[in-house]
């Protein structure tokens, strides 16, 4: 058979799959047991009433069904009655009542029972108000599939109202009746059917939009954290590789501070000098995968807290004032812990330019015995920015673009990764005023004092 002979049209692909739905929609376990759940009692309506009222209102949607059962059954015997009927009219609410209540465990098999018995149903309650509909049924009908369509998708409520279409043609066409409701059926069917489907889609957008929220914003977080050690690393980089330059250029020159050294001395010297330059070597590398290619090394040093009036003045220039405190003894620290103090200091100032407008803020650095502690505090927004009071004058320091930059980094969470690297300790939240409080300590050990060098004397018996 040739290839062409194989190939499905378009409309042949569009019918199977249009067979395919119906199949799997309303003939493929019907009858399956599929009982509604009760609505969550931490939702948005059910959440605001008490306790005690909560634990019965999550039925509310049973009850509903169950109410609308009953109708069916008083419609059913108001009918009856009016005709002069028998019990017989009484009975013929029942099966109707049936099929309402049975889409709280069976919903597809509930659209079934009720569209088979309605030729049953309106033979029984014969009444002269139409066909192929009795009024009881007419009513179960409708509630029957507007239920069918809230609990499952929006194609099934469209191959319900088709085959309640088919089948009220054709009891019009072959069951003589001269006052047809197959009309009024599929009018208000159909748009019982569409607000019900409306609603439903909405519904499932909005919990797949906040579960796709909810994604978005773990993947936002996890992108974050990368970036920050990205940034963490490339400053780190520039650090180290500054010792580790300065630590093989005095490996190289120390021989020749001393001499006719030994040449044990020498060779070690040449041994600090090559693991130095090879650990040179290798961090370049390793870090290398985590540098952008646009990224430009800063012609500088990192910044560190003595740069900090700098910082403050160009905050203050962008309409931020901020006062600065500083306790303890001032000491110089590992250029690591005053790189991360300094940026954590800046990414929390940023902070409040950009949430707090017109706050005021208050540095405090307090040099203690076991390490480093950081304050940085705003007070509420005002919505007033203050001006700048004078144009900056001074020239560029040094070429430290990041470090006038504000925002640059990621906030909080690159806040957290910074003091995670240096096993330190940070608080962060709002204070009782409205303001918000960044609060971090940073362990740096205290280094010991180095011996005094002991007189030489020369010993008795030594050679002069």
């Amino acid at each position: 058979m040739p290839a062409a002979a194989k190939t499905r049209s378009p409309e042949y692909r569009l019918a199977a799959g249009a067979l395919s739905g119906l199949r799997q929609d309303l003939f493929k376990d019907p009858f399956a047991y599929r009982p509604l759940p009760p609505w969550s009692p931490d939702g948005p309506l059910l959440g605001r009433l008490p306790e005690r009222l909560r634990r019965y209102a999550v039925w509310t949607p049973h009850a509903v069904v169950l109410g609308a059962a009953l109708f069916t059954l008083l419609i059913a015997l108001a009918v009856g009655d009016s005709t002069g009927g028998d019990a017989i009219h009484a009975l013929s609410g029942f099966v109707p009542a049936l099929s309402v209540a049975m889409t709280l465990i069976r919903p597809v098999g509930a659209w079934w029972t009720s569209l088979v018995s309605t030729p049953f149903v309106a033979i029984m309650g014969g009444d002269g108000f139409g066909a192929p509909w009795a009024p009881a049924g007419f009513f179960a009908h409708l509630v029957v599939m507007t239920v069918v369509a809230a609990r499952t998708r929006p194609r099934t409520a469209a191959w319900m109202w088709a085959g309640t279409a088919a089948f009220g043609f054709f009891a019009s066409v072959f069951w003589y009746s001269l006052d047809s409701d197959t009309a009024p059926m599929l009018f208000v069917s159909a748009l019982a059917l569409l607000v019900t489907t409306s609603v439903h889609v909405r519904r499932e957008a909005k919990v797949e939009m906040t579960a796709q929220r909810q994604v978005t914003a773990v993947e936002r977080d996890k992108r974050t954290l990368l970036e920050e050690r990205t940034n963490i690393a490339r400053e780190l980089h520039d650090v180290v590789a500054h010792h580790m330059s300065v630590v093989a250029i005095q490996a190289e020159a120390a021989p020749y501070r001393v001499e006719n050294p030994p040449p044990e001395l020498e060779q070690a010297f040449v041994t600090i000098r090559e693991n130095a330059v090879a650990a040179l070597t290798e961090l370049r590398r390793v870090l290398g995968v985590v540098r952008a290619e646009d990224y430009e090394a800063p012609d500088a040093p990192q910044p560190t807290l003595a740069d900090l009036g700098r910082l403050l003045e160009n905050v203050g220039e962008a309409g931020l004032r901020v006062g600065q405190t500083v306790t303890g003894a001032v000491r110089d620290l590992p250029q690591g812990v005053e790189l991360s103090a300094y940026r954590i200091v800046q990414e929390a100032l940023s902070n409040a330019l950009r949430h707090a407008p017109g706050a005021e803020a208050r540095v405090e650095v307090s040099y203690v015995l076991g390490g480093l502690g950081l304050r940085v505090v705003n007070g509420p927004p005002t919505g007033l920015v203050k001006p700048p009071t004078r144009r900056p004058t001074t020239a560029p320091h040094r070429g430290l673009r990041p470090p006038l930059s504000m925002g640059a980094g990621h906030g909080i969470t690159g806040m957290r990764e910074r003091i995670a690297m240096l096993s330190g300790e940070m608080t962060a939240g709002p204070t009782a005023d409205g303001g918000y409080e960044v609060a971090a300590f940073v362990p740096v050990a205290t280094p010991e004092p180095e011996p005094a060098p002991q007189p030489t004397t020369d010993q008795p018996g030594d050679p002069a």
